[in-house]
């Protein structure tokens, strides 16, 4: 299972099983009782849910026994649930005997309890599930896979790789290096018959016609010589490689192009006919794979990461909700046009999404772009000149004091974005990146980053701002994060925003 969503079913799990506990066990004595007061000795009342939470924790943590949740229907999820209980109240019942706490205890409670706790936990669980499984679902955050294998293979590994990687994996093509093959298993996913073949054009044909085709309803990728060119534009997060007849030379070409892009690639080491259960590397799916990756960090600083994108995004908000009114009306008095300015950006991995500014240009500012380029003071992909015409007078302000970026917080908080991180591209920048410059989309955009409080209004080639970008993206940890922070918080203070 992928580390990351390992980490936030077992403690989200656990997590939930203790709340349920809790309200079980508050539930349980009152019903008993009618009150708080006439519980008796209420130290061994605490003392015995106390208990029930250290199981719960034991049980959790060392049996496992919530692993392949994702995966259980209604039926196992009652068996487990029945299961765990049984236990629980056995270990239970035994530690209070001998304690001698069953004497004071009452035996009701301890019915009650297990009654109102396997149909909360149940509950909880069902409720969990579709939660976890809308979420990783979501465009955000499903894994992009691109499967690289021989064609005769093909169908295989498609139906090994679907039957057993997580839900919130989605195989967006298929590239099989010989190009002859590809278009055999081409004819044979979609039924084309040798007619069909000879209908395409002939042989000279072949090639061309099948790049559109499906294995197993899983798009082709042309593996022919713009192989690399091709995949650099696709909304990828990861590769996995099964080709053992290719020869290392070709491997290595391929996993340092990806590489280069900042893609995570699985190269799959296993022979054909060999059982996976004995290899000790890692696994992706059910294949043992060695994982090339630059970035190393820990799923959890990952998660904590996230949650302070939301408080803070949440924080920016209320900001931004203060500043709105008198923005907005200082737009509006100063030039026609809307007050707010969408765009839609490149984000992790090639994720498109739109991102929200205040105006502060002019309306017909893309359509005067085209005239000012022979201005631009950055060599490279990005655009930037002193004294933009474009630029409005309340422009000029709320970019000078970053005003103008102040509704990206609900990018942060939706997810598109994060507080710290690299500069989001436009579609047209991404469309002109090599390999080198892709790898700086391998992390989630930032409102702040790196380059823009090293000086962003003297960077004057493209190269740098990538160069900044990469150097967060290989050094990151949280505290990088909370010191460019700070900075951030110093260079708009000191009036040092953007042109």
């Amino acid at each position: 299972m992928n580390q990351k969503n390992k980490i936030v079913e077992v403690y989200g799990l656990w997590f939930a099983d203790l709340v349920a506990i809790g309200i079980s066990f508050v539930l349980a004595t009152y019903i008993r009782f009618g009150n708080f007061r006439d519980m008796g000795d209420k130290g061994i009342h605490f003392q015995v849910c106390l208990v029930l939470l250290l199981f719960c924790t034991v049980y959790t943590f060392f049996i496992d026994w919530n692993r392949n949740f994702l995966k259980r229907k209604l039926q196992k999820e009652l068996y487990e649930i029945l299961k765990y209980h049984v236990i629980m109240m056995l270990v239970v019942q035994m530690i209070m005997y001998f304690l001698k706490w069953a004497d004071v205890f009452s035996r009701l409670v301890m019915i009650y309890f297990p009654i109102i706790n396997v149909a909360l936990t149940l509950l909880l669980h069902l409720m969990i599930k579709k939660g976890m499984q809308i979420h990783y679902q979501s465009e955000l955050s499903r894994i992009k896979v691109l499967v690289i294998t021989h064609a005769e293979m093909a169908g295989e590994v498609l139906e090994r790789l679907q039957d057993t990687l997580e839900i919130n994996y989605q195989i967006v093509g298929i590239a099989c290096p010989e190009a002859g093959d590809i278009q055999r298993e081409g004819a044979q996913a979609t039924g084309r018959s040798g007619e069909t073949l000879r209908e395409a054009g002939g042989t000279e044909n072949v090639q061309s016609a099948y790049r559109e085709e499906k294995i197993d309803g899983i798009p082709v990728v042309h593996a022919g010589d713009d192989f690399m060119g091709n995949v650099t534009l696709m909304a990828l997060d990861e590769v996995f490689i099964y080709a053992p007849e290719l020869k290392q030379k070709q491997i290595q070409k391929i996993l340092n192009g990806f590489d280069e892009m900042g893609v995570d690639c699985h190269y799959c080491i296993e022979l054909p006919g060999t059982q996976p259960e004995r290899s000790k590397i890692e696994s992706f799916g059910s294949y043992s794979v060695i994982t090339y990756t630059r970035f190393q960090s820990s799923y959890k600083r990952l998660l904590i990461k996230r949650v302070m994108d939301i408080a803070g995004g949440l924080v920016g908000l209320l900001i931004t909700m203060v500043f709105f009114p008198f923005v907005a009306l200082a737009i509006k008095l100063d030039s026609p046009g809307p007050v707010m300015f969408s765009q839609i950006r490149i984000g992790r991995n090639g994720r498109r999404f739109k991102i929200y500014k205040f105006r502060s240009m002019y309306i017909d500012a893309e359509e005067r772009k085209k005239e000012l380029e022979g201005q631009n003071e950055i060599q490279g992909l990005m655009f930037k000149i002193e004294n933009d015409p474009r630029i409005t007078r309340v422009g000029k302000f709320i970019r000078k004091t970053s005003i103008d970026e102040l509704p990206q917080f609900y990018n942060v908080v939706k997810g598109d974005m994060s507080l710290v991180g690299t500069r989001p591209p436009t579609a047209d920048e991404f469309e002109k990146y090599n390999q080198y410059y892709r790898r700086r989309i391998s992390m989630t955009p930032g409102l702040t980053g790196l380059w823009q409080v090293s000086g962003r209004s003297d960077i004057e080639d493209f190269d740098d701002v990538v160069k900044y970008d990469l150097e967060y993206i290989d050094g990151w940890s949280l505290t990088l994060d909370m010191k460019i922070l700070l900075r951030t918080i110093w260079v708009v203070l000191a009036g040092r925003g953007s042109r």
